[in-house]
């Protein structure tokens, strides 16, 4: 793992405290994903701890990688059953 250099930032609203803090591009390169999946999980709140500073993300040090709750199967179109039918019987493509 390489040794990444954390940026130390002291919050003014949260009572004057230092806490180490990475970056999106080193959180991207630590989890291995692009910069842009990092930019969406900080912007749909799903970093815990994850704070913007001006224009900014930044990420505790100790901040998990969430779990991937994208649909991968494709099967996003509503059906009641598993066989590609909708709810009135007829097929979906």
């Amino acid at each position: 793992m390489k040794n990444f250099n954390l940026l130390r930032v002291t919050l003014a609203s949260k009572k004057r405290f230092r806490m180490d803090f990475m970056t999106i591009k080193q959180a991207s390169e630590k989890w291995g994903i692009c910069t842009r999946r990092v930019q969406t999980l900080c912007t749909e709140g799903r970093i815990d701890g994850a704070e913007r500073l001006g224009h900014q993300w930044v990420i505790p040090i100790n901040a998990e990688k969430p779990k991937d709750a994208r649909i991968k199967s494709g099967r996003y179109i509503k059906t009641k059953s598993g066989n590609g039918e909708n709810e009135d019987g007829k097929k979906t493509v």
